[in-house]
């Protein structure tokens, strides 16, 4: 018997597709929503019900709380999963579920406005006996410059949104004459983006690595950790790849890591899934708690991979009341995964987002390969979400394993009509920085070769084929040829003779 008859997904992309198969494999009827550009989307296909979310913003729709709750009334669900962005940490939605009777697949209101704020997280943090990154108190807009407490921390640091994350509301500050307009741009940011303008200062750690403990907590009280994932590879300040286990991490230092872990979501009275955020300084092997995400993550797959469990049915049976089915000691990770989050941007303007049509998609298949993907063949990609298409997963034996066969995998994946960053990953995963596992978060910023333009369009065989296909079926005139962008180039392969591809 299922633990909840219906359930509505509050998303879209490959999270609402993630989402919808877990809950059908467990017998659960599934209602899915959608914008006005998503009407074609994998997602609304898959749902056993659909409903339109009427607008083309996400404030129109994926961020419209009350659309959301109306229509899982309407259509009788019992319970919403909110996926990852959107209204996930929102802690206004979670009460209005709650309020309405429905049940929101995480945790409660009160805990999510607690880890969402960074000053009260560490104030958390801290009376658990976690170790964390020296900070000043919160700067509104139109108070006096924090000058003293900038003294304090030191430059460089970093400043930050109060109730934001991924990046958004972050700024580098290496001078004291910098900050005062770095402050108003963060917290500008921090409104846009948030509806907060409130930040605070943070030392800035310069090699560190971001390594992340993921947690499950039932409503009885057992904690548990998945082991960590490796989140180091990222453009700004947004993550790209992940792995686990992290090459950073003995023994001794991953158990620590996970008590404190433990400790914090036990402090906070965590239910649910949720992730704990460190910085490890990769001079002094120091670990600090940056931040708490209290929903499912991004990279959770290279935790499914390595130890065989459903982070989806697991959270859904917590909220439906049920206990955690398995304990610390039987937590066995097995091989090595890797988790590369293939983006419709280009690598060589500054990861600038693209927008087109999918001409061609066809995902790469093989021994250890996993593709979470929210995106079809002809769809088209829009500027008004997020860029990530897709979530590619290897997993193997080990660590070199699961790295060849991610590059064998990226190598026969074939995208034509819009730009991807599959190129930047295949160097990326090639450099003998990664290989040696000796990376940290400046990774990318560092090794100026990773974004270099090519001097050639280069195209997988599989690609290839396809283009020429395609390039046929069109004629063989320039301005035909012109309306079919690589996954390589900065732009169309307009004029380009074929002898350019392999």
């Amino acid at each position: 018997m299922s633990v909840f008859s219906k359930v509505l997904v509050a998303n879209r992309g490959e999270i609402a597709v993630r989402v919808l198969q877990t809950l059908q494999a467990m017998g659960i009827a599934t209602v899915g929503v959608y914008s006005d550009h998503d009407s074609n989307s994998p997602h609304v296909a898959l749902a056993d019900e659909a409903f339109a979310l009427v607008g083309s913003t996400a404030e129109e729709t994926y961020l419209n709380a009350q659309k959301i709750i109306d229509l899982a009334l309407l259509c009788n669900a019992e319970a919403v999963h909110p996926g990852y962005g959107f209204l996930s940490e929102n802690p206004d939605f979670s009460r209005g579920c709650t309020e309405a009777g429905l049940v929101f697949i995480g945790p409660g209101p009160e805990t999510i406005a607690l880890l969402g704020d960074k000053i009260r997280s560490k104030e958390t943090a801290v009376q658990a006996g976690v170790p964390v990154v020296p900070s000043s108190s919160i700067w509104e807009p139109g108070e006096p410059q924090p000058g003293s407490l900038s003294s304090e921390i030191g430059f460089p640091l970093l400043v930050k949104a109060a109730a934001g994350g991924g990046g958004r509301g972050m700024r580098l500050v290496e001078r004291a004459q910098d900050l005062e307009q770095a402050l108003e741009s963060a917290s500008r940011e921090a409104v846009s983006s948030f509806g907060d303008g409130r930040v605070f200062l943070e030392r800035y750690i310069p090699t560190a690595r971001h390594v992340e403990f993921q947690v499950l907590a039932d409503s009885v009280g057992n904690t548990v950790h998945l082991f960590e994932r490796e989140c180091s590879v990222q453009r700004r300040y947004q993550k790209v790849i992940e792995e686990t286990p992290s090459p950073a991490l003995d023994e001794d230092l991953r158990d620590r890591m996970a008590a404190s872990a433990v400790a914090l979501a036990k402090s906070a009275r965590y239910t649910n899934a949720g992730t704990v955020e460190f910085l490890v300084d990769s001079d002094t092997g120091e670990y600090f708690f940056l931040e708490m995400n209290a929903r499912i993550q991004v990279e959770h797959p290279v935790t499914e991979e390595t130890l065989k469990v459903d982070m989806v049915e697991l959270q859904t049976r917590i909220s439906a009341g049920e206990s955690l089915p398995i304990s610390q000691d039987h937590l066995r990770p097995l091989g090595h995964s890797i988790e590369c989050r293939i983006y419709a941007e280009n690598p060589y303007v500054n990861f600038a987002p693209a927008t087109g049509r999918l001409l061609a998609w066809r995902p790469p298949a093989g021994m250890g390969i996993r593709l979470d993907s929210g995106v079809a063949e002809g769809q088209e990609v829009t500027p008004y979400y997020d860029s990530m298409l897709a979530k590619l997963v290897a997993w193997g034996p080990d660590r070199n394993e699961s790295t060849a066969r991610m590059i064998r995998a990226l190598e026969s994946f074939p995208v034509l009509g819009i730009a991807t960053n599959i190129p930047f990953l295949l160097r990326a995963l090639a450099h003998p920085d990664f290989s040696s596992g000796e990376y940290d978060t400046g990774f990318i910023s560092k090794h100026d070769e990773l974004t270099a333009p090519p001097e050639a369009v280069h195209l997988n065989k599989a690609a290839a084929d396809i283009a020429e296909r395609i390039w046929e079926a069109n004629g063989s005139s320039s301005t035909r040829r012109g309306a079919i962008p690589t996954q390589v180039t900065p732009g169309p392969w307009h004029g380009l003779p074929k002898s350019t591809f392999p």
